[in-house]
């Protein structure tokens, strides 16, 4: 199995943007108990520091390890700062970063009531990720990677997402690896997840050698290394024992890169204009907005490393019951309240847009009927 190691670079070429305030950051992450993960997601908010000293760069997570979310706000508290930028450093907008992050602010509202947080978007699909994997998928085609010569043609792409309780988040997977297939010149691309949905990994290789390829390259979606980056690794290795036929090669996780700090940069600058967008369309609370639904009952899954992995019939059919529910958290169990006011900021933001368009409409049709008076002949 070869594999290839992440670029090396330093942050000296990269030139970022300057930023319009001095406002702090908190970049917060998942959280890991690999020490080397959450060394290394430390090291990547070090990085974006070291290229701009005006203001300090916070970096915390949001569960497994420290320092936690409330450490890192009140590490800006006790500097004097009141209003605080906030980065979801995640690659999509799940659980987390739709809910879990935005529970520990409004707790620590309640400890600092004059704190003003400005919340950002999530990395996301963008064109620098897409990019940075094209750039590893090329290194691939190298003869020290790929000793007996096998053309994309005769090689399949398995895409491994970390997997979500949020079919929205699950389905930008998706979407993720077909951009990247698209023009690849792979013989196609199959995606599966390593936790919490399905298909699962093991699944995945099996529909991978559905197409008898020469080569599998296995892509780990992935920030920084952790326990779930590893168990992907092992599960390589395995099923390069198994299929001795098949050659595989397996990438590593991003890391720092000048793309992902760059992107950092748009999105705290978007924090700082009040820019900031999200795709809603598809989301669950949304959705469970427009219909008035209270339906709940799934617990997510914090703490499923350990879990071992179930591709059962019974399980799938559970899933797929389950998935489109609002998620039943320990602040949901006891504040019914809680949830209340999320549906009706839901049904708000509903409200302005379905508003907004009709003004849109109003404007669009006067500017139609004074464009026709302007062109109408006068016959006086």
């Amino acid at each position: 199995m070869f594999t290839v190691s992440p670029n090396n670079f330093t942050t000296d070429s990269l030139q970022l943007p300057p930023l319009p305030l001095k406002r702090p950051l908190l970049t917060i992450g998942h959280g890991t108990r690999d020490l080397q993960g959450r060394e290394d997601f430390l090291n990547f908010s070090k990085a974006y520091q070291a290229l701009d000293t005006s203001r300090p760069v916070v970096p915390c997570f949001l569960e497994l390890t420290n320092p936690s979310i409330q450490e890192g706000i009140d590490y800006c508290v006790a500097r004097g700062y009141s209003e605080i930028s906030v980065l979801p450093i995640l690659l999509f907008a799940a659980r987390h970063n739709k809910f879990d992050v935005t529970n520990e602010l409004d707790r620590a509202r309640q400890r600092h009531p004059q704190l003003k947080f400005y919340y950002g978007r999530h990395f996301g699909i963008t064109p620098s990720i897409l990019e940075l994997w094209r750039e590893r998928l090329a290194q691939l085609d190298k003869p020290e990677h790929n000793p007996n010569n096998i053309p994309r043609s005769e090689t399949v792409l398995l895409f491994v997402g970390r997997g979500s309780s949020d079919a929205d988040a699950n389905g930008d997977v998706y979407k993720m690896a077909r951009l990247l297939w698209e023009g690849s010149g792979y013989k196609t691309v199959e995606t599966c997840f390593i936790g919490i949905t399905h298909p699962r990994l093991e699944e995945g290789f099996r529909r991978a050698r559905f197409y008898q390829p020469q080569r599998i390259i296995v892509l780990p979606y992935f920030l920084f290394t952790g326990v779930l980056v590893k168990k992907i690794f092992a599960i390589t290795v395995q099923q390069q024992k198994q299929e001795r036929k098949i050659s595989l090669s397996c990438l590593p996780e991003m890391g720092i890169q000048p793309q992902l700090l760059q992107l950092l940069r748009e999105r705290e600058i978007e924090t700082q204009l009040g820019q900031v967008q999200m795709n809603c369309e598809m989301c669950k609370f949304r959705l469970a907005a427009l219909k008035g639904d209270r339906t709940r009952g799934h617990h997510h899954h914090h703490h499923h490393h350990a879990r071992k992995a179930s591709t059962s019939d019974e399980e799938l059919e559970k899933y797929h019951q389950r998935i489109w529910q609002i998620p039943k958290s320990r602040y949901f169990g006891a504040n019914e309240k809680l949830f209340g006011i999320l549906v009706n900021f839901c049904r708000k933001i509903l409200t302005q847009i379905k508003a907004s368009k009709i003004i849109k409409k109003i404007v669009t049709n006067l500017e139609e009927k004074r464009c026709q008076k302007a062109t109408t002949p006068n016959r006086g």
